[in-house]
């Protein structure tokens, strides 16, 4: 299929995941009727639903599929062997990855394309809000639920997109981008790569070279050298780089630095994201934004005004007690980051996480960086590993995880015991970290200490 202009009715199996939604978004506000399927109903799936789209659930997907179907887009978080993935398999329409999708929505479009192992939902958002604000109409797709937007599809009247590069299943090789960055290098899916190497080899490195030769192509500066020296490349940092923050400083809870670049510079930005790896993809932001001619003096109105994204440092209750912040937080890298933006917001108070590892695979590939990473808080409490599309590895579990946590004050807990554990302790700061399916007790959590709050 080269192009998706004939399309009038279109099927989405894992309609409810951040990524399939945007897309299924992106064409029902071109008139295309949406049917999808997915496992669990959700908030999103409800929103998708109000929005006029047809969604099945793992209860009900057996009733009569839709006809005159001209396209089924399917994400590889849901098995092929599913029987709705069977079912249109045999049907012999047309079966599309997501990417797939992306690569050609984008093929006519000038594409930014943020790429890295971490950051990439963070820095879309941020260069989307500077873009839009500044006066560039562009068209995103983002891996979050961004406040300014109120969703994670923005419509654009100009060339412009700006999208996610996931490099899970290589998807991010189906761009080529104007604009590119990659934010971070670090070691993460090593059940498609099997090692760093070749997660740089056969994925970073070849994403990088389809950037256009007169286009930008950003990399951070401590994995700069990492790539051949081309005409379009340059390097963003904190303190170092082409493009760099410096002079960063806290003052009254909220970042302050100066960006700068060969004859430019702007000094005293005030960021509301926390924790100097939200500068770093500000950097990223600025430079993009000023490449396509937003002003200095609209970064630094906007910048303020981005107001975040859900499940990213997202602070769901403060009072004079406690604070709780949720975040997506699933690679040792990550937590790291979280916490160290939690302890510089918040000194000398108590740090208690609950964590639900993400995946058997990645849980194994990164045991002993999560023990580290979680043995710097103060306490911890574990849930089982969420296993998205994978089967549990024998001996892999999150006991195991537990035992390598330095800190006394740790526990293993199951989902249905994690209200009643947390109803007994009153941590100062709880941070709820993890990309399952947990999240959905937040709301029961925060209500909860609200009252208790209010009875103190």
């Amino acid at each position: 299929m080269k192009t998706l202009q004939h399309l009038k009715n279109i099927y989405f199996i894992g309609i409810g995941g951040i990524g399939m939604s945007a897309i299924a978004r992106y064409f029902n506000e071109r008139g295309v009727k949406i049917f999808g399927y997915d496992k669990t109903q959700s908030v999103l799936t409800d929103q998708l639903s109000s929005e006029g789209m047809d969604i099945c659930y793992e209860n009900n997907y057996a009733e009569p599929f839709p006809t005159l179907i001209d396209l089924v887009i399917y994400t590889p978080a849901v098995p092929l062997i599913h029987p709705v993935c069977q079912h249109f398999k045999a049907s012999g329409l047309p079966f599309m990855k997501r990417a797939e999708i992306l690569g050609l929505i984008s093929k006519n479009m000038k594409t930014i394309a943020i790429g890295g192992t971490h950051g990439k939902t963070t820095t879309s958002s941020i260069t989307t809000h500077l873009l839009k604000e500044g006066g560039v109409s562009c068209t995103a797709f983002l891996g979050g639920i961004v406040e300014n937007f109120g969703g994670n599809y923005v419509s654009g009247q100009s060339d412009w997109v700006v999208i996610e590069a996931d490099e899970f299943d290589r998807s991010f090789l189906h761009l080529h981008p104007e604009i590119a960055a990659i934010l971070s290098t670090d070691a993460d899916h090593l059940d498609i790569y099997g090692s760093l190497e070749s997660l740089l080899d056969t994925g970073f490195k070849p994403f990088a070279a389809q950037t256009a030769a007169d286009g930008l192509l950003l990399i951070q500066h401590a994995s700069v050298n990492l790539f051949p020296s081309t005409g379009n490349k340059q390097s963003f940092g904190v303190e170092e780089g082409d493009f760099k923050a410096v002079n960063i400083r806290l003052e009254s809870n909220a970042l302050i630095f100066d960006y700068q670049h060969s004859d430019i510079l702007i000094k005293d930005l005030k960021f509301s994201l926390p924790g100097r790896h939200n500068v770093l993809n500000a950097v990223v932001a600025i430079t993009i934004a000023l490449r396509l001619g937003v002003s200095e003096d609209a970064i630094r109105e906007n910048l303020l005004t981005f107001k975040g994204i859900q499940r990213r440092f997202d602070i769901k209750l403060v009072n004079d007690k406690m604070v709780i912040i949720s975040d997506y937080a699933h690679h040792p890298t990550e937590l790291n980051a979280v916490i160290s933006a939690a302890r510089e917001l918040y000194p000398g108070k108590k740090i208690t996480a609950v964590f639900q590892p993400h995946l058997f695979s990645r849980t194994k590939d990164f045991l002993d960086g999560f023990a580290k990473a979680l043995s710097a808080l103060d306490s911890v409490i574990l849930l089982p590993i969420y296993p998205a599309r994978e089967q549990p590895i024998p001996g892999i579990d999150s006991a195991l995880l537990l035992q390598k946590i330095s800190i006394l004050d740790k526990k293993l807990v199951d989902s249905d015991g994690l209200i009643l554990a947390l109803n007994l302790v009153q941590p100062e700061v709880l941070l709820m970290l993890g990309a399952g399916d947990f999240d959905r007790m937040l709301p029961q959590i925060v209500d909860m200490y609200h009252a208790k709050s209010l009875k103190e």
